[in-house]
């Protein structure tokens, strides 16, 4: 047994790598960027947190999924393994405090947001820091023609040149080959040097089914296929609808979307994982990082935009290698509806400058002034005044961040606040009949100096972390507290921000270049179509049009899908 297998068994109990797995390790160990393919369920971060365990040093691990930040720390945290994560959200102090740990060797995975790589704090801190390697999770990001292209991810270059030493390990599990060539160019290998498992999945059932009434079949299917179940929907306002339409019909359901609150969304992921429910009906901010591998059905209620997005989505079935079926409902409104989105995501490019234009009078920006300047950005409102609708609006704020005139940040945290509203004798007066909620606003007073006058910014996941709850658990308890009018507490929320990344210029100067729009916009139109024939496509093997998609050339087919058992 070699070291890379006694750290597997010690720490996560299995005796041997899966796939692909040791070639990834043995190759980022022996400093050679490393770009590995492994689709969902393929088992990737074992591919840098052994090898993490084995070097000297931090690995850096840069991903955008908080939900799986917080769950992959506390995972390795329960295997005594010193991870941490920064994320959004975040005290300042905490902030400090944790990169400190990293510099000390307190940390030996430390988790961070792309966006957190442009911090000056991040920065200074980061040359202190003893780098072994750097993984960059979901590495499609950082591609301009990824079906995922998230800006932030180019700051990875900058932070290659500070480290010049670290290698890195870059993963996905959904890449063309025109993707592969991007993320190793954008990630300045030295040598291309990729290692990727096979995308068949001989065990998932690809189906589609031409259903003209789609609540009808999504309820015979939910009946005849028994197990854990996702349902995918394209708006938020459909999970609601969807879920309680199942619950009429006996099913346990529930919704899950981006707008709802981090609490939120974590007791409803926990209760779908550990099957207090059967079924969660969700949009595509749901999945990633969520490691449950007996999901026995995946159900596209609505046509996703990609066969990239599709392939992730429908791989979280069956990831415990038995039979599992990803079905797709389709009819003859779909197309249509996906042809709609080319034009909703590519605004002409005249409209993209007068929303431009009235984002600058709606906050009263001049000719060249506004850079740097942040506003609180509320969409709803926005399209009120200027009578726009809101998709079509974000779609061409996304594109004039990628032109470089503003940045807009989605996922904008704002920390909750917390202050007492009774005086100090009448709370050591208060009873809870409740210990922990007691030992709660002892900790908050030692911790969070000026609460009896003035909100302070609070951190319930550190809150319950030193009191050894959940997290769920401390916001029921502030919460408690807000009702009995012994404090207030504003808890966090997700707004989105429009950052001026230069002096606003006139509207006639706003150059939309072919890389920014034209080259983009044909490239999604050949994702769309791409989704369109594989639906409509009723003469070829699905298993074999996913492979052929991503460069795998395939001879047989699955054998399995509603094409060959036609």
């Amino acid at each position: 047994m070699d070291r890379f297998q006694e750290i597997l068994k010690r720490y996560w109990g299995y005796e041997d790598f899966r796939g692909i797995q040791r070639q990834i390790i043995e190759s980022i160990s022996e400093g050679k960027d490393t770009l590995g393919l492994m689709p969902t369920g393929g088992g990737k971060s074992i591919t840098f947190q052994v090898p993490a365990m084995s070097m000297d040093g931090v690995c850096l691990v840069i991903t955008p999924l908080i939900a799986l930040m917080k769950d992959q720390v506390n995972n390795l945290y329960r295997r005594g393994i010193s991870a941490k994560a920064i994320y959004s959200g975040m005290s300042h102090e905490r902030v400090v405090q944790v990169l400190d740990d990293a510099i000390y060797g307190g940390v030996k995975i430390l988790y961070v947001s792309p966006e957190r790589l442009s911090s000056e704090l991040f920065l200074a801190k980061l040359a202190h820091i003893d780098i072994s390697f750097i993984t960059v999770d979901e590495a499609h990001c950082i591609c301009q023609w990824g079906y995922d292209f998230r800006p932030s991810y180019l700051q990875i270059a900058k932070i290659r040149e500070l480290l010049p030493n670290a290698p890195v390990l870059a993963l996905t599990a959904t890449a063309t080959p025109k993707v592969v060539k991007d993320i190793q160019a954008k990630l300045s290998f030295r040598e291309k040097n990729v290692f990727s498992m096979s995308f068949e999945r001989k065990n998932l059932s690809y189906v589609v089914r031409n259903a003209q009434d789609k609540l009808a079949q999504l309820i015979h299917i939910l009946n005849s296929v028994q197990g854990s179940a996702i349902v995918y929907v394209r708006a938020r306002k459909r999970t609601y609808e969807i879920s309680e339409e199942l619950k009429k019909a006996g099913f346990s359901a529930v919704g899950y979307h981006a707008g709802l609150d981090d609490l939120e969304k974590d007791m409803r992921q926990r209760q779908w994982a550990n099957d207090e429910v059967r079924i969660i009906v969700a949009t595509n901010a749901f999945g990633m990082g969520i490691d449950k591998p007996d999901v026995r059905i995946v159900i596209h209620y609505d046509s996703p935009d990609s066969i990239e997005a599709y392939f992730q989505e429908a791989g979280r079935a069956g990831r415990d290698g038995k039979k599992a079926y990803a079905v797709m409902l389709h009819n003859g409104n779909d197309v249509n509806k996906l042809r709609r989105r080319v034009m909703e995501s590519f605004p002409e490019k005249d409209y993209i400058r007068k929303v431009y234009e009235h984002i600058a009078s709606y906050y009263q920006i001049a000719v060249d002034d506004g850079e740097g300047c942040i506003h609180e950005f509320d969409v709803e409102k926005f399209c009120k005044v200027f009578h726009h609708f809101p998709t079509v609006v974000e779609s061409s704020l996304m594109i004039l961040q990628r032109a470089g005139y503003i940045s807009y940040e989605l996922d904008f945290n704002k920390m909750s606040r917390f202050c007492f509203k009774v005086v100090r004798e009448q709370l050591y007066q208060l009873d809870t009949e409740s210990d922990k909620c007691n030992e709660m606003i002892m900790y908050m007073l030692r911790n969070y100096p000026g609460l009896f006058s003035e909100y302070k910014f609070i951190e319930e996941s550190m809150i319950a972390h030193h009191l050894g709850l959940q997290e769920h658990q401390v916001y029921f308890m502030l919460k408690y507290l807000d009702r009995i009018n012994v404090a207030s507490y504003i808890p966090k929320r997700s707004t989105p921000y429009i950052i001026y990344a230069r002096d606003r210029v006139d509207t006639g100067d706003v150059i939309l270049s072919d890389e920014v729009y034209d080259d983009r916009k044909k490239d999604y139109e050949n994702r769309i179509n791409a989704i369109i024939e594989y639906q409509t496509n009723d003469d070829t093997c699905r298993s074999r049009i996913l492979l052929n998609y991503f460069g795998e050339k395939t001879d047989g087919d699955c054998g399995i899908c509603d094409v060959c058992l036609s």
